[in-house]
């Protein structure tokens, strides 16, 4: 009999999944000019994890990707692009036989969490506000932290994380960024902290302005930001037709 424990809306049945290949999810969020990631606190140990788990044995990657996605965030339809694939025979050495944040009342099979496994890593880009963070079986919270915050992370996560956030540094050079990490209406200034943020460094607002405007990836609104005085910036969106265009053909220069 096929054991399965249930909750928020998650199932696991480790006679479902395979038990060498995983994935992790970096899910990035945008808010209060930070960059984050959602992460979940396991149980007992109180150590961080990403959004991630093993892979069905009828599902392709990209399908259980989606699922965890779906499944810690409520969401579904977000930009997701798979990075890397991290298979050092180390990572995943010292698991034990009995990870210290599984429940003693849990089924499970003994040796599933204590044998090798490579993980492939993916990246996802949220509306930070959108999100409905729920944790998984193994997890008291699943949460926001900040892509600085690297301590209490399990295995080789924070890791992952790293390389996601390079990878996203590259896209953002050859492919735009921001429309599903930015509400449908922002501000100049609030995209050049975005693009400031990822990047890890400050830009000339002349410069970014002209630049991002050349692209011809953004619609100018007849309005201005609500709240700010009478000379607030304008608002923009992204005009998506365009904006695929561009991630399809890349775009030239670099920042």
């Amino acid at each position: 009999m096929t054991k399965k424990i249930t909750l928020a809306k998650t199932s696991f049945e480790t006679k479902e999944f395979l038990d060498h290949i995983s994935l992790d999810c970096v899910i990035f969020g945008f808010h209060d000019n930070e960059l984050k990631v959602l992460t979940l606190q396991l149980k007992r140990t109180l150590e961080n994890a990403l959004p991630g788990g093993f892979l069905k044995k009828e599902e392709t990657l990209e399908e259980a990707a989606k699922r965890v996605l779906k499944e810690r965030t409520g969401l579904d339809q977000i930009f997701l692009k798979q990075f890397k694939v991290f298979s050092d025979p180390l990572r995943s050495k010292n698991n034990p036989q009995k990870p210290d944040y599984i429940d003693d009342d849990l089924p499970y099979d003994l040796d599933f969490f204590a044998k090798r496994f490579i993980t492939i890593g993916y990246y996802a880009l949220v509306d930070f506000t959108k999100v409905n963070a729920t944790p998984d079986v193994f997890s008291q919270k699943c949460e926001w932290k900040n892509i600085t915050e690297s301590s209490n992370y399990i295995l080789d996560h924070y890791e992952i994380i790293r390389d996601a956030l390079e990878v996203l540094r590259l896209q953002l050079r050859h492919q735009p960024i921001g429309y599903n990490l930015l509400p449908d209406k922002f501000t100049m200034p609030e995209l050049q902290k975005l693009y400031e943020t990822i990047l890890g460094r400050e830009l000339d607002r002349r410069n970014f302005q002209r630049k991002i405007l050349s692209y011809k990836i953004l619609n100018k609104l007849g309005e201005r930001k609500k709240g700010g005085a009478h000379k607030s910036p304008f608002l923009y969106e992204f005009n998506l037709e365009k904006y695929q265009k561009a991630l399809n053909e890349g775009l030239s220069g670099t920042w």
